[in-house]
């Protein structure tokens, strides 16, 4: 079942690429950013309270806040270069280009979480990084 969320996380990133585009016209990609922040934020939270889970809170260590803290940092910044890129960009180039972060993901899950990924993956990751690469030159 994981590959269908991710099939579908990969459909509303396409679909947030190209309406941030038409949204931040002629406005500031900082703003942009914060005002899909506000909407994650809300979604998110809204998601948790129907669900109870809120209660969870709690039972979060101290290695969980620091990791979800560095995450949120991590994914701000990506968001806001994300939008810059996007103001500047085409979406059919700057899309492309962000998903290098896939391949720099199975690196840093090789790097610092140990994992052993199949020859499937690993050339994945190559031809990511090639066509990357080539789009930008």
């Amino acid at each position: 079942m994981w590959w269908i969320y991710a099939l579908l996380a990969a459909l509303f990133a396409a679909l947030t690429a190209i309406f941030a585009k038409v949204g931040i016209k002629g406005m500031s990609a900082d703003l942009a950013t914060a005002i899909r922040t506000v909407v994650i934020l809300t979604l998110a939270w809204g998601i948790v309270l129907y669900k109870g889970e809120w209660k969870d809170w709690q039972q979060l260590s101290r290695q969980n806040m620091t990791f979800l803290v560095l995450s949120g940092i991590a994914t701000g910044l990506s968001w806001i270069f994300y939008f810059k890129a996007l103001s500047l960009g085409k979406v059919s180039q700057v899309a492309p280009v962000d998903k290098l972060s896939v391949a720099l993901a199975i690196v840093l899950s090789i790097i610092f979480l140990g994992e052993t990924p199949d020859w499937k993956t690993l050339t994945g990751a190559a031809l990511i990084i090639v066509g990357t690469f080539i789009l930008i030159l």
